[in-house]
C-alpha cells in the first residue's frame, strides 16, 4: 500500500515538475523569439524597402558606351545597393512569359527599350530622397522615363514606423506577462509543500535552511526550461537562415548571443525571486491560514 502510495507520489512530482519546465520553455521562448525579432526588425524592414525596384529606361539612340557609363556611375552611387542592365530583347522575354504569349508575334517589331533596374539602400527609401535621385538621373539626355511605385514606397514607410512603434509596446507586455505566468507556476509548485515548509520551520529550522533547497531546485527547473528554449530559439534561427539567406538573420551574433544568454538568465531570476517570495510568504503565515 505504501509503495503505491510512494510511486502516486513520484509520479505526481515528476509530473508537477514537467509542468513547470514546460510552461517556462515556452514563456522564454516566446520571450526570445520576439527579442529576436525586436533586434532584426531593422534588418526585416530595410529588406521589404530594398525590394521596391526603379526601373531606369534609355533611349534606342543610346550607345553601348553610354550603358556602360551609367553603369560605372551607379556603382559609385552610394545609395544604389545593386543594379541590372536588362536589354530590350531580354525585357521581351521576360513579358512573352508574363504575359504567356509572344507578343512580338502581333507588334511586329520590339517597343521595348534597354533598362537598369536598380534597388536602392533602405536609407534612401523615401519619397523625398528617391525624387532627389530622380532628378539627378533625369539629366542624362539619353534617358527616356524612370518608373518606381512612390505609393508603395510611401506605403512602406508610413507602416514600418507604426509596426516598430508596436513591437517595442508588445514587447513590453509581454515581458510583463512572461514574469508573471513563471511566478505562478513557481508559486503553484511551492504551495504543494506548504505543509512541509512549516512543519520544517516548527522543527526548529531557520527560513534560510528552509528557503534553500526549494531555491536550488526552482533555479535548476529555471536553468532546464531556458536551455531548452534557447535549444529551440537556436534551430529556429538556423532553419530561417537557410530558408531566407538575404535576411542575413544570425550576422550579428554578438546582439544574437545577448539575447539567448539573457533567457537563460531571465529564466534563473525569475524562478529564484518567485520561489524566495513564494516560500518567504508561507513562511510568514500562521498554521491555520495554510488551509
Amino acid at each position: 500500500m505504501s509503495s503505491s502510495y510512494e510511486k502516486f507520489k513520484k509520479r505526481r512530482l515528476i509530473t508537477s515538475y514537467f509542468s513547470v519546465v514546460l510552461s517556462i520553455f515556452l514563456v522564454l521562448f516566446l520571450l526570445g523569439g520576439l527579442g529576436l525579432f525586436v533586434i532584426n526588425s531593422q534588418k526585416l524592414s530595410d529588406h521589404f524597402k530594398e525590394e521596391i525596384p526603379m526601373s531606369i529606361f534609355f533611349k534606342n539612340e543610346a550607345t553601348d558606351s553610354v550603358h556602360k557609363a551609367f553603369a560605372a556611375e551607379l556603382k559609385t552611387a552610394r545609395f544604389v545597393k545593386n543594379s541590372e542592365f536588362v536589354t530590350k530583347e531580354e525585357a521581351a522575354k521576360r513579358y512573352s512569359k508574363d504575359m504567356g504569349e509572344d507578343f512580338m508575334a502581333f507588334a511586329g517589331e520590339n517597343p521595348l527599350e534597354n533598362s537598369f533596374d536598380i534597388h536602392l539602400n533602405a536609407a534612401y527609401i523615401r519619397n523625398d530622397s528617391i525624387r532627389k535621385i530622380e532628378d539627378r538621373f533625369r539629366k542624362n539626355d539619353m534617358i527616356s522615363d524612370i518608373v518606381y511605385d512612390d505609393v508603395l514606397v510611401d506605403l512602406v514607410y508610413q507602416n514600418i514606423e507604426n509596426v516598430s512603434m508596436w513591437i517595442l509596446i508588445a514587447s513590453a507586455i509581454f515581458a510583463l506577462i512572461a514574469v508573471l505566468l513563471i511566478n505562478s507556476s513557481m508559486r503553484l509548485s511551492i504551495y504543494s509543500n506548504r505543509f512541509i515548509i512549516k512543519t520544517m520551520q516548527m522543527v526548529g529550522a531557520t527560513k534560510s535552511f528552509i528557503r534553500r533547497p526549494f531555491i536550488v531546485r526552482s533555479i535548476m527547473l529555471g536553468i532546464i526550461g531556458s536551455v531548452l528554449a534557447v535549444a529551440a530559439l537556436i534551430v529556429t534561427l538556423v532553419t530561417l537562415d537557410e530558408n531566407y539567406p538575404d535576411l542575413k538573420i544570425i550576422e550579428d551574433q554578438a546582439m544574437t548571443g545577448l539575447v539567448l544568454l539573457g533567457v537563460i538568465v531571465i529564466g534563473i531570476l525569475i524562478t529564484w525571486f518567485s520561489t524566495f517570495f513564494a516560500t518567504q510568504r508561507f513562511l510568514n503565515l500562521r498554521t491555520d491560514d495554510l488551509y
